[in-house]
């Protein structure tokens, strides 16, 4: 499968593009967990078949220490017990939030409980447009074909500063 477009080559997506990252700055800089952000990323883009996003995420995770364990289990992690409770409320948030048209209830007040309970409303608020972020992010590469495999961990830290 051959990519379709670039995004950043064209004009209007480079725009596009930089002000996308530029929102996401509000969330990467947020008082919640980095590896919270990265197992949620991580599991919406396995649902969304994202192969550039999954590849993002799981080599992210990889390069700040978390164990191929951790890593390997976000797609079974309600069968796994390498997850905190907090993780396990957020994950289900993802889930839930990204299977929106599978489910008639969109987030249940069951998760939605599990999430007050572990994060406080700074949290909640960076967890919730995270959600929406990468499900926007995972669209965008689903579309253009955007392939995984190609993604080394820091390559853009020189465009984020």
């Amino acid at each position: 499968m051959e990519p379709r477009f670039n995004l950043v080559d064209n004009a209007i997506g480079a725009k596009f593009a930089k002000r996308f990252g530029n929102t996401s700055m509000v969330i990467i800089q947020s008082n919640l967990p980095k590896v919270t952000q990265d197992l949620v990323m991580l599991r919406v883009s396995q649902i969304n078949g994202c192969g550039w996003c999954t590849d993002v995420h799981s080599k992210d995770l990889a390069h700040a220490g978390e164990s191929s364990v951790r890593i390997n289990l976000v797609a079974t992690w309600r069968e796994s017990s390498v997850f905190t409770d907090a993780e396990r409320a957020a994950l289900a948030l993802g889930e839930e939030g990204t299977r929106i048209a599978d489910a008639n209830h969109g987030v249940s007040d069951e998760t939605w409980a599990q999430v007050r309970k572990h994060y406080d409303d700074d949290q909640v608020a960076a967890l919730v447009a995270l959600v929406a972020q990468i499900n926007a992010a995972n669209r965008l590469g689903v579309i253009v074909r955007q392939q995984g495999g190609s993604y080394v961990p820091g390559m853009y830290d020189a465009v984020a500063n």
